[in-house]
Order: structure tokens, then sequence, then C-alpha cells
């Protein structure tokens, strides 16, 4: 089903829209919280350990290849909206043949890299080589990662966000599946839980690329597209990289708190693993209306509506507060049973600490929710430096101040978890402040 973003009411078509990607990556999330449950339940806390700092490097990995399929799909929207369909499947073929050497390219330099990688991570010796296991067979999966996430941003860009919805739920019972046959039943361990992922993301990515290239062929690139166009590619790689950059910058700074944490020994490092699992999805669902909304601006601005994005500006900012409050409000409360789903209750050490952080980040929900709208909005408006400029401000932040409160004794790890909120608000008010002074010259009145 396509939707037409730049017609009829603003905030049901945004919410509409939306829900496919919010179920789509909370069933993203439920397969890799799979993974967390066998592994923290079947196979002890330093292999808990390893899959949790693995999945925050995986994550910054294909954050680099989701920001180049983020950008390429913001491009294509705008080109949607204006209805130019032969620099549609232009911007297709090279953004597709770009975005596909890039991925080949990181395949075959985290192979080459990863010994460098776990010393990096100051990953602690009895983890070392049940997460070293856990990378060598989950690495196979970044070119389906960069598959799923290409041709799922190539429908979103066209209206389309249910399609990708059913090839997710497919991979998703099929990892649960197979984590259950090879974690339980053939004992394979770590790599069992990796392997169950690789499979589900090839399931995933094989599907969809096969569905739409057959069933919309309108958007498959013909001989006569199949050429490479400079100022087009420009700007194309103008909005991928920056997205990308955006992206990567964002996940670096987690993975250089990963490291931090990693340092305070496996306890810490298995709480922060179960934490950082039920985090990512409470606040999934507003980063997915963030997605939403940037394809909602990016059509809009394509068909040259500046009013209609104004309006939906506002409509967005109190959906996504009042989904903020309410899921702040029950991570806060259900702290500790949420802990225990991943851990056994006399693991009460760990169970501690992961509550600590739940707590804390549970409560300042609204700062990464109004943060994910920021990042949409100048990526659809073709200013993706700007969505630079705040995940530098955010991360950095964050950064800077983990490092510096944790080394207080007084303050240790619980500095870790504070310095996030904080860089979510200093984000915040820079993004605000650009936007009411600045950036609405963006959309002038003769659009």
């Amino acid at each position: 089903m396509q939707r037409n973003l730049t017609k009829g009411p603003i905030t049901l078509n945004i919410l509409l829209f939306a829900l496919p990607l919010m179920c789509g990556n909370l069933l993203q999330q439920t397969y890799n919280v799979a993974d967390t449950w066998i592994v923290g339940r079947f196979l002890g806390a330093n292999a808990l350990a390893a899959v949790g700092s693995s999945y925050t490097l995986m994550v910054f990995l294909t954050s680099i290849l989701l920001g180049l399929c983020m950008g390429s799909g913001a491009a294509m929207a705008m080109l949607y909206g204006s209805g130019q369909l032969d620099k549609l499947r232009r911007c297709i073929f090279m953004s597709f043949s770009s975005i596909a050497m890039a991925a080949l390219a990181l395949n075959i330099g985290v192979y080459l890299g990863v010994g460098h990688i776990l010393h990096w991570l100051c990953v602690p010796a009895e983890v070392q080589p049940l997460m070293s296991v856990y990378l060598k067979i989950i690495f196979a999966g970044i070119m389906a990662t960069f598959l799923y996430n290409y041709f799922a941003n190539l429908l979103n860009a066209v209206g389309n966000s249910v399609t990708p919805l059913y090839f997710l739920a497919a991979a998703a019972l099929s990892n649960i599946g197979l984590d259950l046959l090879f974690v339980l039943v053939l004992k394979w361990g770590v790599g069992g839980a990796a392997w169950a992922t690789v499979l589900a993301q090839f399931l995933a990515g094989i599907g969809i690329a096969v569905y739409t290239l057959n069933k919309f062929p309108h958007l498959r690139p013909r001989r006569a597209d199949m050429c490479w166009d400079k100022a087009e590619l420009a700007s194309i790689v103008n909005l991928s990289v920056m997205t990308s950059v955006q992206q990567s910058i964002m996940n670096f700074g987690i993975l250089l708190v990963q490291g931090l944490v990693n340092s305070f020994g496996a306890v810490v490092m298995a709480a922060f693993a179960a934490a950082v699992k039920i985090d990512s999805f409470a606040y999934m669902p507003v980063q997915d209306f963030g997605n939403a909304f940037s394809t909602y601006v990016a059509q809009n601005y394509g068909a040259k509506q500046p009013e209609r994005i104004r309006l939906g500006i506002r409509s967005a900012v109190f959906t996504s507060a009042v989904f903020c409050f309410v899921i702040s409000a029950v991570v806060f409360i259900l702290a500790q049973p949420l802990m225990q789903i991943f851990i056994e209750p006399q693991e009460k050490a760990i169970i501690a600490v992961g509550v600590q952080y739940l707590r804390i980040e549970g409560a300042c929900y609204i700062g990464i929710g109004i943060l994910f709208l920021l990042y949409g909005y100048y990526r659809a408006i073709n200013m993706p430096s700007m969505s630079v400029i705040l995940t530098i401000a955010s991360l950095g932040t964050r950064v800077i101040l983990a490092y510096a409160l944790s080394a207080i004794p007084a303050i240790g790890v619980t500095g870790i978890w504070l310095s996030v909120p904080i860089g979510w608000a200093l984000a915040d008010i820079i993004g605000i402040t650009y936007y009411f002074t600045r950036s609405q010259k963006q959309l002038p009145t003769g659009m």
C-alpha cells in the first residue's frame, strides 16, 4: 500500500505511515531481544556480555549503511513528491550501486580488523573468546543488512511502509526459531545465536529486494536510467554521506561509551547489555515516528508545500511528546521486572546496575524524541549537515561527560548514565534554536 503524504489529514497520515515502521522495528528489536534473553538465561553472564558488546559494535557498523540508505531515501522521497520518475530511477541506480560498493568494502574491512576491534573495546579476557566467535559469524550479515535497509527505504520513500514490515516479521520469527534450535537443541553456544541472526537477515534482505523489483516495475531502472549524472550524484552523495556521518557518529559515540562500560567489568557489561536492549525497545517507536515524519517532510518539500510542513511539525511534536511521557513512566516504574526478563533474580548486582541505568534514561525520553524529529526534519529539507552538528553536540557531550564523571569515585558508573540525557538536551536546544532563527528560510513562501 502506497501513501501520498502530500494530501489528506496530516496527523492521521503520518501515524498510519509510521505505524508499520514502528511495528517493523519492534519486531527487529524482538529478535535482538530473543538473542539476549536466550544467551542471558542459558549461556551465562560472560556470554551475555559478549553478545551485548557485539550488538553495540554491529549497530555502529550497520549505522554507516543505514545512514547511506536513509539519505538516499530522503532524496528519492523528494523526487517522488515532485513526480520526477525518470530522475527517481536514475537515483535508484546510482545510490544502489554506490552503497553496495561501500557495504562490500565495510564487510572486508571488519573481517580484517576483528582482532584490533576486540583490543580497542577493552574487552575483558574472559569475554574475548566468546565475543570473537560471535563477531566472526555476525559480520557475514552486513550485506544482507544493506539489502534490507536499501529497499525498505526505497519503499518508504514512495509511501509504502507496510511491505518492509512483512519481511521483517518473517525474519523475526525465523530468528527466534533458529535461536531456539541452534542454542538450546544443537548446543552451538553464542555461535548459534549469531548464525540465527545472519540467516534471518538474509531472508529479509533477499526477500524484499526480489519483491520490490518484481512488484514495482516503474521503480526498476531501465537501460537508459543506468548512467551517472554528476549533478544528481552530487546531490545524492551529499544527503547519503552526511546522513551516514550523522548515524555513524551517533553510534561511534555509543561505541566509545561501550569501551568505558567494559572497563568496569563483566557485571556492568552484562547489566548494560540487557538495559540497552530494553532502552532501545522503549524508544524505538519514537525513532520510527521521526523517520516517518522525515518522509512526510521530504515529500512535501519536493511538492513545494511549506505550510503543510509547518503544520506537520506541530502535529509531530505533540504526538511524540505524548508517547515519550507515557513510555518514560512505564520504564521508570517497571525497571526491575524488565531487567529480570534477561537476568536471573539471584544476579542482584547486575539487576541493580541495570535498574539505575533505566531509571535515569527512562525519565528523559522526551529529549531523544524531540531529537529524532530534528534529525528527520533537517534531513528532509536537504540540510543533513545540521543533523551532523546535532549529533556531534549530543554524542560529544555524552562521551566527554561519561569519561569525566565516571572518573570521580563518588559518581563512578552513574556518570555514564547521567551523560546521556544531558547530551540529548543540549542537542535539542541547538536544533530548536536554529529552526526558529534560520532554518525556516529553507521553506520560502514562493516554493
